[in-house]
Parts: structure tokens; sequence; C-alpha cells
């Protein structure tokens, strides 16, 4: 008894903990765009959408109507179906695995880093996770009772499932397959009580469907062929590594056990286990082999998740047959790794550590510089006449733009990136797709960042068919040395589209010295620039925020193997080389860039890059 009265309050410990930290970080980390797109479709209420089911916009509208247009009001929802999950495993394993095991298996759930993490971003996994853990509680406990209760229990987590993403699919896909092929749950199938329940369920897909058929099926077009490439790639072997290092190696271990035991090595006891133990047997298995021939580009780490709730009841029971020093390290090491991922999210939120990442592949730049942005936007807008309109690059600077100004309705041009993520068809619904030019002087605002490099000239190249020769840039805005990089545009009303030119924002590289190189105080700065149209008349080197050098513009460097067709008069004389002359006084690290000046009075900053600048001036 007295195990089990520690066991229980070590899980309520750590679940306090952890929900105190994590609404600590809810409330400082900066908005997802994900986040900011569903706060917006929560702003156009509907019971479907192109991307999703109605759920997530629906939280995301309950949580800002509650609490204003704030990131903690928008993620309170969330974060209080976040608190409910653990709950939930540890009442499936007390009674279905001991007490002692239920109440561990609780606090696993707390500490295990995908499960723990839910609820600080308002992002439809959330809900998902919620109904699967339902569906999963309801189902061992009609294996041994169908109770109206517990039949209501599953009606109501299939329709929150269905409500919340299309991915629920494959709960109802691995949980029917599962009762097929236990004795007992071949007889579930067979109740009326339980076909009224999966009735009820299968009706909340009824929205859904309705959405595809009035708009060509463009959401399961998108998440079922247009995502993914459906060839085989070698992207699935990343699965193993990536999910053993996000569960923790050791708890990874644990719940491989548990499946194998219970579920494949030999029947146990109670059909409960068997049941628990298929079912994320086949998820986890189902996304391995998935993971070889399904979209590798974007995030898929979090899909296990309801295979690890199905598991960690198993799990800790299986914990408790390790020797004592390999239990002491599981629970560590999994308790540090809810603890890394929290501090990542503080990282993010923490301008100064945030911005030493600049310039690394890890640089959070789905977090950052939305509030710089919004500022520029506001004094740009003040400055250009009443009634001008905001036009926004791609669906991120709309949404994101959207919660810091308020307004749900900015224009957003066509974009490969809002056909990326499934967003074209909804913002084209809305009646948000900027199709010609703007009616009213108008405000753009670019996002470089948002296309690969080899892709932007051909992106600047659309933008001129569309909206003609782009002016000059009123203001560039760089955020973490231009990690994050924006240009303002004033465009005029009903501005003619010519037949021929382009006029569009520049673009260069430094060849030297490279990102993160270490030079004397006196080096050379190497690189090229061009801009479409017009062509460059000169280029600054940046030394932090101060210029440094003067560069020779002009020197023979062909880039049309990498831009074919730039019309840039000094093509291919693009090529520029600079000398810089510092003190010793000035070693450090530093952020080296470029201050490009168009023929056509453009100014544009480029993007920092780090240097560390020795103190030895040997070469002098």
């Amino acid at each position: 008894m007295e195990a089990e009265h520690r066991a229980q309050r070590t899980f309520i410990a750590w679940w306090t903990l952890a929900c105190v930290l994590k609404l600590v970080v809810a409330a400082r980390l900066p908005l997802f765009v994900d986040e900011a797109f569903y706060w917006q479709e929560g702003r156009h209420l509907a019971a479907a959408y192109s991307d999703l089911p109605g759920m997530t916009a629906w939280l995301a509208r309950l949580g800002t109507s509650l609490g204003g247009d704030h990131v903690l009001a928008l993620r309170m929802p969330f974060l209080l179906m976040g608190a409910l999950l653990p709950w939930w495993v540890a009442r499936i394993g007390r009674r279905w695995f001991g007490a002692i095991a239920g109440w561990r298996a609780g606090t696993l759930a707390v500490l295990l880093p995908l499960l723990g993490m839910l609820g600080v971003l308002a992002l439809p996994d959330v809900p998902l996770a919620l109904a699967t853990v339902l569906c999963l509680h309801a189902g061992v406990r009609m294996l041994e009772d169908v109770t109206p209760l517990a039949a209501m229990e599953l009606a109501f987590g299939l329709a929150l499932g269905a409500l919340s993403h299309y991915r629920f699919a494959g709960v109802w896909i691995a949980g029917t397959v599962v009762l097929l092929l236990l004795p007992q749950g071949r007889r579930l199938l067979r109740d009326p009580r339980v076909l009224l329940a999966g009735a009820f369920g299968l009706l909340a897909w009824l929205p859904l469907l309705l959405w595809n058929l009035e708009n060509g099926e463009a959401g399961l077009r998108f998440q079922l062929v247009d995502r993914h490439p459906w060839a085989l790639h070698g992207g699935g072997w990343s699965f193993i590594p990536v999910q053993a290092l996000l569960v923790t190696p050791l708890l990874a271990v644990a719940l491989l056990q548990a499946a194998w035991v219970t579920g494949w090595k030999r029947r146990p006891a109670r059909p409960q286990w068997r049941f628990l133990a298929l079912f994320g047997s086949i998820i986890v298995g189902g996304l391995f082999v998935l993971g070889f021939v399904a979209d590798a580009e974007r995030v898929s780490f979090h899909w296990p998740v309801p295979a690890y709730l199905a598991l960690l009841p198993a799990a800790a029971r299986v914990l408790e047959t390790w020797p004592v020093q390999w239990r002491r390290a599981t629970w560590t090491v999994t308790g540090l790794g809810l603890l890394l991922a929290l501090g990542w999210c503080l990282a993010v939120s923490t301008p100064a550590l945030r911005e030493a990442s600049a310039g690394s592949k890890h640089y959070p730049r789905n977090f950052a510089g939305w509030e710089p942005l919004a500022k520029a936007v506001r004094e740009e807008l003040e400055a250009m006449p009443p009634g001008t309109q905001l036009l926004a690059d791609d669906f991120k600077v709309g949404a994101e733009l959207g919660f810091a100004l308020g307004d749900p309705d900015i224009a957003v041009l066509d974009h490969p990136l809002n056909h990326a993520h499934g967003r074209a068809p909804q913002l084209r619904k809305w009646d948000l797709l900027a199709e010609g030019l703007p009616q009213a002087p108008a405000l753009l605002v670019l996002a470089p960042g948002d296309v690969s490099f080899r892709d932007l000239l051909r992106r600047y190249q659309a933008l001129c068919e569309r909206l003609g020769p782009l002016p000059p840039a009123s203001r560039t805005v760089l955020v973490d040395h231009g990690a994050t990089r924006f240009l303002l545009v004033r465009l005029p009303a009903n501005a003619p589209v010519p037949a021929a030119g382009c006029v569009a924002p520049a673009l260069a590289w430094i060849d030297a010295p490279e990102p993160g190189a270490r030079v004397s105080p006196r080096f050379e700065v190497g690189g090229w620039a061009f801009k479409e149209g017009v062509g460059l008349a000169r280029v600054e080197v940046l030394l932090d925020e101060a210029v440094v050098a003067e560069a020779q513009y002009g020197q023979p460097f062909d880039v049309s193997g990498h831009f074919p067709g730039s019309t840039d008069p000094n093509q291919p004389r693009v090529g520029f080389r600079a000398q810089v002359d510092l003190p010793a006084s000035q070693a450090g690290t530093r952020w080296l860039g470029l201050r490009l000046h168009g023929t056509d009075g453009s100014v544009e900053e480029w993007p920092r890059q780090q240097v560390r600048i020795t103190a030895d001036d040997a070469d002098r």
C-alpha cells in the first residue's frame, strides 16, 4: 500500500510541476506559424477546412474569445487537454496493470517528451491524442463488459478524433484490425451498442467529407496524394533513431519490449494487455513502413503518439522487471528529455539565445521575427495613404501579421508554400488570394526566406508577371542578423504591368570568408550580387552594423548556371571584392553582411554571417 501511495504522490508531483512549466513556456513562446493559421481559421468559423477538420480552429476561437488575442489564451484549451492525458493513461494502467504500474504509466506520460509537450502549442495533435486515449480506455473496458457509459465514451472519442485530424483514420484502422484479431474483439463488433458508437463516430467525418465534395477533394488530395511521393526512398530508416531520441532511448527499449512480450511473444491472461500491445505495434510498424514511401520533407516525428499512449501501461510494468540501476537510468533520462524539450522552447522565446543560433540549420525560423515585422508594418502603414491594402507574400506572413494586427482578412499572394501546406484552397475559399493588381495603394510584405535560395529569382520573376516591376523596398526588416528577413514594398494602385522587363530585389552571396570562418583583422571579402532589371551601383561590406569597406563591384562572375534568364545589365560581371582592415582591438565574434545599392535608388540589407576575428595580425 505504501508503494502505491508513493507512486501516486510521485505522479501528482511531476504532473503539477510539468503543468506549471508548460504554462510558463506557453505564455512566453512566440506564436508558431501553424498556430497563427488555426487562429485565422477560428476567425472564419466553419465545419471543416482545407487542411483539417474544424476542432483545432474551434478550440483556438474558444481560447481567444475567453482570453483575448494572446498566445496563452489561444493555447489554453490545448494545455487543459494535454493535462488530462496522463490521468487517462494512469486510469487505464491502474485498472488493468495494477495500481503501482498505473500511476507509473501516468508519470511516464508526463515525462515522455512527445506526450509531455502536448498543449504547449495549439496544434491538432492534442485533441487527436485525447480522442485516442478515450477510445483506448473505452475499448479495454468493453472487452470485459459493454456498458452504456463505455459505449458513450467510445462514441465521444471517435467523434473527437474525426473532428481533429485526417490521421485519426489510422487509429480507426488499427483499432478495427486489433478487434478482428481478438476473439473478444470479434464479439464486440457484433454488439449493437458498439456498432452504434461506431456509427456516431463515422458521422463525425461528414463535415470533412462534405467540404471535400464541395471543393474538388482538395483536402483529401493534399493529405493522400500531393504531399507524398509514393515512391521508395530511404527516409524510413531515420524513423528508428529519431523516435529513439524523442522518446528517449531507454524508454523506447521498454516500449518495444512491452509490445513484443504482451502482444506477440505470448498471449497474456488479460485480453486488454494484448489489445493495447497490438494497437501500439500496428501503429508503430505501419508508420515505419510508410516512412519509405511517404512525405519526407515535412515534420512527422509526432505521428506515433497514439502508439505510445497504448504501450505506456505495459512499459511501466516491464520496467518493474529491470534491474534497479536501469530503472533509475530510464526515469532520469526520460525526465531530462522533457526538461530539454521545454528548455529548447524557452531558448526559442529568449531573443539572445535564439539570435545565437542564427545561421545554423537549427534556427527556429517559424517562431522568429513576427513582432519586429508587425512593428515595421504598422509604421509603414501610418506613413501611407488611408485605405492602404496589406498584401502578404504567403499564408505564414498573412496569418502571423493577422494575429499581431488583429486582422484575419489580410490578402495573400499565390505562393508555392500555400500549396505545399494545403492552405491555398482555403485562402481561395475565403477570397483572400490576391489575383490581380491592387485597386488601392498596397504594402507588400515579402519573405525571401520562405523560398529556397535557388528558386528565389523565379519567385521574383513570377511577382513581376503579376505586379509589374517592383519598386525599391522601403524597408528591410532583419531579425537575428538576417536569419529571418522581410522586405516591405510600397505598391501604387493599378500600376500597369509591362509586356516585358522585371525589376526585383537583389540577390547576393558571400563566397569568402565562409560562415564561421576564423580570419585575421585584415581579410578579403568576395562574392557576387545582382539586381534583376536595373543592376547594382555599389556594394558595401558591413561588420555588425558598421560599414567597414566599399567593394570593387563588376568583376567577372557568371551566375547564369544557377540563375538562368537573369536580366541584370551587369551580367556576367556581378562579382565583388573588398579588403577589410581592422585594428586588433576588433577581434572577436562578429557578423559580416552586405548593403546593396541599386541603380534605381534601392538600398537593401543582406543577411549576416558569423566570422571569428582573431587578434593575431601576423599577416599585416
